[in-house]
C-alpha cells in the first residue's frame, strides 16, 4: 500500500502506521499557491517521521513550505506527532485545533506526574478489576510518550472558514468521538475531511472517559443528524477507505448504535456493572489493554444513554450498578 496518494485535486492522503489494531491513520496534505497544510499528524514514532519525510520528498515539499498544521481532535494518533512536525517545519508553524480539544490534550497528555490516573478511578467505579486497571495504565503511559513534544497550539473556533487546498472549508463542531472534534466541509466541492466522526469499514469509537462531557453517545447521534444535512460527494476519513455514499454510511452508523443499545439494555438484569455488561458484548480475554479500555468506555457510554432515555436507572454502592427502569417481577 502506498503511503502517499492523491485523493482529490490538490489533496494527498498520507497513511501512517499505528502500533495497534487500527494499523493506519489517514492524514492529509493540502496544496495552496503559497504552501501546504497538514491535517492530522499521527503518533510520534520514528516510522511516522520517516513517512512524513518521504511524502514531502515525493511531492518536493520543503519543511518550510508547510504553512500550518490543523488537527481534527486530540486523540494521540491524530495529535501525537504535531509537536515534532511543528519543530521539523519552521519551529513556528501554527498548529490549529478547537479550544476544547486543546484543553483535552493538555489535561490527558500533559498529566504524566499529576497523581493517580483518573481513568482508573472511573473504570473502577464501573467494576473493572484492579489487575485490568494496572495494565491499562501502563498502556496509557506509553501513549503519552508518543505525544511528545507537545505543540504550541492556536485555537480554531467552530464556524470558522479555513482556506486550504484551494478551497473554503467550514470548520464544523462534531462531538461524540471527542468533545470538541472539528470536521472540515467544502460545500463547493461537496468534500469533507471528517476525522474520526464518520468511518466506512468500522464504527467510530464513542466512549465515556474521565474527561468526557456527559452523554457522548447522545451527542454523537445528534451530530450525525446534523451532518446528514450536508451535501457530500467525497468523505476523507481518519481511518479506512474513502467515503463515497455519505448518507448511507450515516444511516448505517445510526442503525449500529440502535442495535447496540438494544443489545446492552437487554443484558441488564437484576443489577449489573458496566464491566459485567461489557464482558458479555466483547471477548475481553482476546483484547489488548488498549482495546479493553475502549470496550469498557464504549459500554458505559451506551448504558449512560439508556439511563438518559429512562430505560435504565443506576445506583451506587461502591460501584455503579445498572438496573432496568422498571424491573420485570414476573416469576
Amino acid at each position: 500500500m502506498e503511503s502517499c496518494v492523491n485523493v482529490a485535486p490538490g489533496i494527498y492522503q498520507v497513511r501512517l502506521p499505528l502500533p495497534f489494531a487500527l494499523r493506519i491513520v489517514n492524514c492529509y496534505l493540502l496544496q495552496d499557491d503559497t504552501g501546504w497544510t497538514i491535517v492530522d499528524s499521527g503518533l510520534n514514532r520514528s516510522e511516522s517521521q520517516v513517512v512524513w519525510q518521504s511524502a514531502c520528498a515525493m511531492l518536493q515539499i520543503r519543511p518550510a513550505d508547510i504553512t500550518r498544521i490543523v488537527l481534527t481532535h486530540f486523540h494521540p494518533d491524530h495529535y501525537g506527532l504535531a509537536g515534532w512536525l511543528q519543530e521539523w517545519t519552521s519551529g513556528e508553524t501554527p498548529v490549529y485545533m478547537s479550544p476544547r480539544e486543546a484543553e483535552l490534550a493538555s489535561e490527558v497528555w500533559g498529566r504524566a506526574d499529576r497523581g493517580p490516573e483518573p481513568m482508573a478511578a472511573l473504570f473502577s467505579s464501573h467494576g473493572v478489576p484492579k489487575e485490568r486497571l494496572e495494565s491499562m495504565a501502563v498502556e496509557l503511559g506509553r501513549l503519552r510518550r508518543m505525544t511528545l513534544p507537545h505543540p504550541c497550539v492556536t485555537h480554531l473556533e467552530p464556524g470558522t472558514t479555513l482556506h486550504m487546498g484551494g478551497r473554503a472549508f467550514q470548520a464544523i463542531y462534531a462531538p461524540g468521538h471527542s468533545d470538541g472534534q472539528l470536521v472540515f466541509y467544502s460545500p463547493d466541492d461537496r468534500l469533507i475531511l471528517c476525522g474520526d466522526q464518520v468511518l466506512i469499514k468500522i464504527t467510530p469509537h464513542i466512549g465515556l472517559w474521565p474527561e468526557s462531557e456527559p452523554d457522548p453517545l447522545g451527542r454523537y447521534l445528534n451530530s450525525l443528524h446534523a451532518l446528514a444535512d450536508l451535501d457530500v460527494q467525497l468523505g476523507l476519513p481518519g481511518h479506512g477507505p474513502l467515503i463515497h455514499d455519505w448518507q448511507t454510511r450515516l444511516a448505517e452508523l445510526e442503525h449500529h448504535h440502535a442495535l447496540r443499545l438494544e443489545q446492552m439494555g437487554a443484558l441488564v438484569r437484576g443489577g449489573v456493572t458496566g464491566y459485567t455488561v461489557g464482558r458479555q458484548v466483547f471477548d475481553f480475554d482476546k483484547l489488548t489493554p488498549h482495546e479493553m479500555r475502549f470496550a469498557v468506555a464504549e459500554t458505559v457510554a451506551h448504558l449512560e444513554l439508556l439511563v438518559a432515555r429512562e430505560r435504565l436507572r443506576r445506583t451506587y454502592d461502591g460501584v455503579w450498578i445498572y438496573h432496568q427502569a422498571v424491573e420485570d417481577t414476573r416469576g
